[in-house]
């Protein structure tokens, strides 16, 4: 069928909304209508680096409605309100013991350009393009397999819930699921963006006492306030180590870093009191870590968390409830665009205008 979709031609070039090709679903896929799709950090390094390859139809926090099953599809039915997620085999020993953020085959999957069969779905005049991350958001419309879509509940806005398949289960799931800070337990968030928005409000719904914002745009640190943050610190203008030990009478038992900077990954161990556990979700170059003075010499975990190791067609769910609850207010992250708009939605993303960026489609 044809669809529009915003097509990434080479390295570093701006998207081009085409017509192009979508093949029918196959055993165990759906046709969905993306109704809307998120901006991810990830769609702008797979863009500007080419992690996948290219030419490619980008986007990964889609949310849509269920139009067409292939065969062989048992959990969902056509009408359905879907928010698509990462794509996983379901197989291997990593998905069967729930942890499918680190499948065997994770970066074939969601970066290698094709589809769990590891077949194209998209081309354009003859030529094939990538799929990235199992559905390729940045179109009218996506085949997904069923591993990677999320029924959601139809009393919620579905524009809003796209970014809950990356960008917001990762920050809520690296605090939920990967850190479960104790109730009255401290932590500090570094980056105060839309992954790092997300872990504060779930370090309020765990009942940590003190939660720590630390970024370098008080805009930002005004919100995080307002989302749970018991201290907001601006990188820029205080000594952040010092700062926290003081707040905490000695360093919080637990951090988050989304910056992927290296100076603030080794404030964030420095800030950790003994015993302390620090996850890093950002993607971090190369850099030294002085690893007797950071961890060892005081007990210290530094972990790497993918997708806030979630089982989305679990822990998504749970998050609509919260939000549902009035616990779990997403809906102040977003700033909304039309399709058409979508490189403007990356600049202002780039720039601090928008937070999380979400694509609306006609």
């Amino acid at each position: 069928m044809k669809i529009k979709a915003a097509v990434t031609h080479g390295k570093g070039q701006v998207f081009r909304i085409e017509e192009v090709e979508l093949a029918e679903p196959k055993m165990n896929e759906v046709l969905v209508k993306i109704v809307a799709t998120g901006v991810c950090h990830t769609d702008a390094v797979a863009r500007d680096a080419a992690i996948a390859p290219l030419p490619a139809v980008l986007g990964h926090e889609g949310a849509g409605i269920i139009e067409r099953l292939g065969q062989g599809v048992t959990t969902l039915e056509e009408g359905d309100h879907v928010v698509l997620s990462f794509a996983h085999c379901g197989h291997c020993q990593n998905c069967l013991t729930g942890h499918p953020t680190v499948c065997e085959t994770f970066n074939d999957l969601n970066f290698g350009g094709v589809a769990n069969d590891f077949s194209h779905r998209l081309s354009h005049n003859g030529q094939e393009l990538s799929t990235f991350f199992g559905q390729s958001s940045f179109g009218t419309y996506a085949v997904v397999h069923e591993r990677n879509v999320v029924k959601v509940d139809k009393d919620v806005d579905l524009t809003l819930l796209g970014p809950l398949g990356c960008g917001i289960q990762t920050g809520a799931g690296t605090v939920l699921n990967s850190l479960q800070p104790e109730f009255s337990s401290t932590i500090a968030i570094y980056g105060a963006g839309a992954v790092g928005l997300s872990a504060i409000m779930a370090a309020k719904i765990t009942g940590c006492k003190q939660i720590i914002a630390v970024d370098i745009h008080e805009s930002r640190l005004e919100l995080a306030k307002e989302l749970g943050a018991t201290h907001a610190l601006n990188g820029s203008q205080v000594d952040v180590v010092k700062e926290i030990k003081a707040i905490t009478n000695g360093g919080t038992n637990y951090a988050v870093d989304t910056t992927g900077v290296p100076p603030v990954v080794r404030q964030c161990l420095q800030a950790l009191r003994p015993l302390g556990k620090a996850a890093i979700v950002g993607v971090t170059p190369e850099m030294n870590i002085d690893v007797h003075n950071d961890i060892m010499a005081e007990g210290k975990t530094m972990m790497g968390v993918i997708e806030g190791d979630a089982v989305p067609r679990v822990f998504i769910p749970q998050l609509v409830e919260y939000y549902k609850a009035g616990r779990f207010p997403i809906d102040k992250l977003v700033k909304y665009y039309e399709f058409e708009q979508i490189n403007e939605a990356f600049e202002d993303s780039k720039k601090g205008v928008a937070i999380k960026p979400i694509l609306r489609f006609n």
